[in-house]
């Protein structure tokens, strides 16, 4: 056939996207799709599940479509057994219910399945077969450390938390519900198991789970619960392996930002554990009815020098506490202060209430200023913009779909 002279204009960018959408539709696909009528039963018979919430129209979706599929069909040669691993994908736009349920706020999504229960943090790794398929081999990786003597105990890193189970065997009901435990919070926490004869001296009354904090002087915690009951021995677990106060670096910063939720953050010196245990206790005492409102965080000094500057502090300046509303910066007055009752309680419900926002940028409100202070102009300031929202999912990788946050 012959070609004409002149070609006709040709859109490439929607050729490369047929192309792709063709490539990623073989007839063969171990990919399942979920819907409302199949996603409970399919994520609740999976141990592992990494499930794609996707939009045909999002161009890093649809990149992803290809490298997806050849990453199920990678892993599915070491794990054929489809109760092991489940490659899943749900299209958001045809089920938005199910992405409300899950709270997606961009495309695409890989989130972490074990047993049905979303894990919390997802996939956010390099999107290339081998790293996802690596991600899933780890998952698989047994999260519980058998030990073979009990001397292994004096070698404990103890700079982490530790959780060790005593078990007559490993085929029991309560073994199985401390492994399922172990599975949700291998990222969290270290678990090591005993068995038989090895655990009989720590079996004073039968099977036995032990947490070991951070800390060589810090006093062992004994679960006293049922350990066939799953909710119960994962509701203990997870309060000692998920700190109130977690520290905040560059690798989970966008995780922690994309939960939404204003930080308190304490920046302090790396090897300044004081600060940090003055903090953690004041938050615990003052803030405990906080938690699902603000997230509690320490960061390195050192590391997060740029947040500092931003409300112009230096490491030098440290132990520093600050809130970042995603909008703004606001410091809490002196770290000294933080032994004063309420006072940290306050600076948090300040920010809820709006009451910092309008006084860094209206001067103090009425009721707090000082007898004989007429000029609330020369007082009021501008808070120093968000330095934390930078982590926040970038749009070179993500179609985000709201990044507007109300003024808290």
């Amino acid at each position: 056939m012959k070609l004409p002279a002149v070609l006709p204009s040709i859109d490439f960018n929607y050729i490369t996207i047929l192309l792709v959408t063709w490539i990623y539709t073989p007839a063969r696909s171990e990919i399942t799709s979920l819907d409302s009528g199949n996603i409970d039963e399919t994520l609740n018979n999976a141990g592992v599940a990494l499930v794609n919430f996707y939009a045909d129209w999002c161009r890093f979706s649809q990149m992803l479509h290809p490298i997806f599929e050849e990453s199920s069909n990678v892993v599915r040669e070491e794990f054929p057994d489809l109760k092991q691993v489940v490659f899943a994908r749900v299209d958001c736009d045809q089920h938005p219910d199910i992405a409300l349920r899950y709270r997606i706020s961009k495309y695409p999504t890989l989130k972490l399945f074990r047993n049905g229960m979303m894990m919390k943090r997802e996939y956010r790794g390099q999107r290339s077969v081998s790293a996802i398929a690596d991600f899933i081999r780890q998952q698989k990786v047994d999260p519980v450390k058998e030990m073979h003597d009990l001397e292994e105990l004096k070698a404990l890193d103890r700079s982490k938390r530790n959780i060790i189970g005593y078990f007559e065997g490993k085929d029991s009901e309560n073994y199985r519900t401390f492994e399922k435990v172990a599975n949700i919070l291998r990222d969290d926490c270290v678990f090591l198991a005993a068995h038989g004869s090895l655990s009989k001296p720590e079996r004073f009354s039968g099977d036995n789970v032990i947490y070991k904090p951070p800390g060589d002087n810090s006093p062992d915690m004994v679960y006293l619960g049922s350990l066939s009951n799953f909710d119960l021995t994962y509701a203990w677990a997870q309060d000692k392996c998920v700190p109130m106060v977690r520290e905040i670096t560059f690798e989970n910063g966008e995780e922690l930002t994309e939960e939404g939720l204003p930080f308190l953050i304490l920046f302090h010196l790396k090897e300044d554990t004081e600060s940090l245990e003055k903090f953690q206790h004041e938050a615990a005492r003052q803030l405990i009815g906080e938690k699902g409102t603000i997230n509690f965080l320490h960061a390195d000094c050192e590391k997060f020098r740029h947040p500092l500057l931003h409300i112009q502090k230096t490491p030098a300046d440290c132990p520093v506490i600050a809130i970042d509303s995603f909008r703004h910066m606001y410091v809490f007055p002196d770290f000294s202060d933080l032994a004063i009752p309420g006072k940290l309680k306050q600076f948090v419900q300040d920010l809820h209430s709006g009451k910092l926002h309008r006084e860094f940028h209206h001067g103090p409100d009425p009721t707090d200023v000082t007898p004989g202070q007429d000029n609330q102009e020369e007082i009021a300031s501008n808070p120093p913009e968000s330095s934390f929202q930078k982590l926040a999912p970038s749009e070179t990788r993500y179609t985000i779909l709201n990044r507007d946050r109300d003024e808290l």
